[in-house]
């Protein structure tokens, strides 16, 4: 009810009311007469200007046969080209109109009514380093200049997603647009044939290189309220992506892939998109990956991602489908001078059959057909803070229920290791020869019959706490992950002996993605599942692996180098022997002619030692553990030419975790590393030259080495 004061004020200011909204329109009809009559002049003056900006701004060379209005807020142009200087024809249109609503223009917002592309071509083409598109990655001055404060990257991304949208026409019809690449030998070119929107709806048939493919773009466009639902298929083929395979030797197809956007909004000071995209039979091929194709027949995303001030996350109600399995990501990017990163995974409760089934196909052969009974959880927590690496969380835990079992293996029988099996060792691709792993084999060692000296080195230099854990080791991976960061290449690694032992029995040998989850997959269930002992895995895996050019196993190893049983192995010897497994090819260059181990091996022997007599497996030895004992056997001291030096190479080789030549330099001068060489030498060659070798200079010292071995 209209209360008494507000009457009275209407009738004493009604006319000043009226005449004020009257003036207004006055002015609004006045103001869009007089622009109405001038639209021609404006229009060509904003066309020439354009060009003109064109021409300074980026050198294209633009022309327009003819232009004007079509209706009240529809603009019409003819024949347009679009040439850079002194490079080939970018674009060339028949026929262009563009509308614009008129209502938010008043207020200065742009938004595309109507668009109508006939008959064009986008010709994009590179040869050599020189492109007709450079102009488009070149950077505006201004833009490039920093500004005080500090960018939202919430509001950017808002601002971002309404222009996008707003450019998206109510109403669109394309037919004959011809969008083509050239560069050397790869060419490609799509063609609209058509694609319209109308009424919210979405149609278009875009062929591929003519006729080898045609594809389609359907589904609904709301863009005043930021919505979509669209999907891409071909007929009667999968979408293939053209040139990834010559550029970048990867091939991607799938049969259809759907994007929906539900909405995008402000919820306080972030930024969320909801949204879901969907593909199905997609197929991936890079050697990277695997050797073969990787196929994932469904897969969705159902995320909201969430754009903060100085962030970009994925929130953790969204869902990462794979088939009938789902998994919880959390993830979180800030930036700043050092930036953050985040990663949480949670998949609680998955019935274990749908997991395995949802692995791609091709992805791990070994475990494909595999049948299991229960549920299985799994959770990861990572954090890296790049201002403190050293900081890295790392925390990852797949367990079964405890109805989890196998009840029937895939390809492979991962409790093939619990019996006598045949090996085969490849190099390059190709097999070495088949090793039985067995008694029948005279090399063949149990492990009771192998010096505890040997068990005890290995277990100390490749993983100390092999016999607690489960087949992995977190705190390694978290220092590895450190480690790499900082170094900003792969310089540690985390593989246990479990990890190694997996790798060489079930495996190929291909470097890939793949092949890494495949181990770590297969690690779990055997040492989840008890499917072997670990004094089992522990004597298989001393009986396979290499220890030098087509040497495998420890009984092997034990008579190549000493001549000896596995049983019979000295602490040095065997101290020796576990530093050669990282890069066993390079085994006999840690060796003198004269069948001593070189001066640089020395700092491997004190760290191994220690910390072997550190876990009660030997006796604290002030005459570094049996590093003046080891004697390389007479038949193999042929094989060694004489050498005053590590190669570089080499001793970058023999970093182990322990000890390396280069560091060694680092710490001392040049002088002290002669003179630890040269005091090494005497102690072990028992050098008595009458003189003491460090008054000598350095080129003094070496010379007078040679000397001796020519004599030698």
């Amino acid at each position: 009810m209209t209360k008494p004061y507000q009457k009275s004020f209407f009738k004493k200011y009604r006319k000043t009311i009226l005449i004020t909204v009257v003036a207004f329109l006055a002015i609004m009809v006045v103001g869009v007469s007089v622009i109405y009559n001038k639209r021609d002049g404006l229009l060509k003056s904003a066309v020439e200007k354009g060009i003109i900006k064109a021409k300074v701004k980026y050198n294209l060379n633009v022309a327009i046969a003819s232009y004007g209005f079509d209706g009240l807020t529809s603009v019409y142009l003819k024949d347009v080209t679009v040439i850079p200087e002194n490079r080939d024809s970018l674009a060339r249109i028949g026929d262009l109109k563009i509308g614009v609503k008129l209502f938010p223009l008043l207020f200065g917002n742009v938004k595309i009514a109507e668009l109508t592309i006939h008959n064009a071509l986008l010709s994009l083409v590179k040869k050599d380093s020189v492109s007709n598109y450079d102009f488009l990655f070149k950077k505006d001055v201004q833009d490039s200049v920093k500004k005080d404060a500090k960018t939202d990257l919430s509001e950017l991304a808002n601002k971002l997603l309404k222009k996008a949208l707003d450019k998206i026409p109510d109403d669109m019809d394309i037919k004959n647009f011809v969008i083509s690449y050239d560069q050397d030998t790869t060419h490609f070119s799509l063609k609209a044939e058509s694609a319209t929107i109308v009424s919210g709806k979405v149609n278009s048939t875009i062929k591929l290189n003519d006729h080898q493919a045609v594809w389609h773009v359907t589904g609904s466009a709301d863009p005043s309220n930021q919505q979509f639902d669209l999907k891409f298929f071909a007929d009667n083929q999968p979408v293939k992506v053209p040139y990834l395979d010559k550029k970048y030797d990867l091939k991607v197809s799938f049969d259809t892939v759907r994007t929906i956007m539900r909405g995008a909004k402000r919820v306080g000071k972030e930024f969320e998109i909801d949204g879901t995209w969907y593909v199905r039979n997609l197929v991936i091929n890079h050697p990277k990956i695997a050797p073969n194709d990787v196929i994932v027949k469904s897969g969705s995303v159902d995320a909201i991602m969430l754009i903060g001030p100085n962030y970009v996350a994925l929130d953790s109600s969204s869902v990462v489908s794979l088939g009938k399995a789902q998994v919880s990501p959390f993830v979180k990017i800030t930036f700043g001078n050092k930036k953050i990163y985040q990663l949480k995974l949670n998949a609680y409760d998955q019935v274990a059959q749908d997991v395995f089934d949802a692995f791609p196909i091709g992805l791990f052969e070994s475990l494909e057909g595999i049948k299991v009974n229960g549920k299985l959880n799994y959770m990861l927590d990572f954090y890296l803070d790049e201002a403190k690496p050293d900081g890295v969380v790392f925390s990852s835990g797949l367990t079964g229920a405890d109805d989890f079992k196998i009840m029937k293996f895939g390809k492979v029988n991962f409790q093939k290791i619990n019996n006598p099996f045949t090996y085969t060792p490849y190099e390059k691709g190709k097999p070495v020869r088949d090793i039985t792993v067995g008694p029948a084999n005279p090399n063949y060692a149990s492990l009771q019959s192998i010096s505890p000296n040997m068990k005890n080195a290995l277990i100390s230099s490749e993983d100390p706490t092999f016999y607690s854990h489960k087949g992995f080791e977190e705190e390694a991976i978290r220092k590895s992950i450190a480690t790499n960061f900082k170094a900003k290449s792969f310089k540690r690694g985390a593989s246990t002996i479990s990890m190694q032992l997996v790798k060489n029995v079930f495996l190929n040998r291909k470097k890939n993605l793949a092949r890494k989850f495949e181990e770590i997959l297969i690690v779990w269930l055997i040492e989840n599942q008890k499917l072997t002992s670990k004094s089992r895995m522990y004597e298989v895996y001393l009986n396979i692996i290499e220890w030098g050019n087509n040497v495998y196993g420890i009984g092997e190893a034990a008579h190549y180098y000493f001549g000896k049983s596995p049983a019979e192995l000295s602490v040095g010897e065997s101290i020796y022997l576990a530093s050669i497994v990282p890069k066993p090819k390079a085994s006999l260059y840690k060796w003198q002619y004269d069948g001593s181990l070189k001066p640089f091996m020395s700092g491997y022997y004190a760290s191994l030692g220690k910390l072997m007599a550190i876990n009660g497996y030997i006796a604290r030895d002030s005459s570094n553990y049996g590093f003046y004992n080891v004697r390389l056997k007479e038949s193999l001291r042929r094989q060694i030419a004489p050498s005053d030096f590590v190669p570089d190479s080499l001793a970058e080789e023999e970093d182990n975790g322990f000890f390396n030549l280069n560091i060694f330099k680092k710490v001392l001068p040049k002088d002290s590393v002669e003179k630890k060489e040269s005091f090494l030498k005497r102690v072990f060659e028992g050098e008595n030259t009458g003189k003491d070798s460090t008054e000598k200079t350095p080129k003094e010292r070496r010379i007078e080495r040679r000397e001796q071995r020519k004599k030698q």
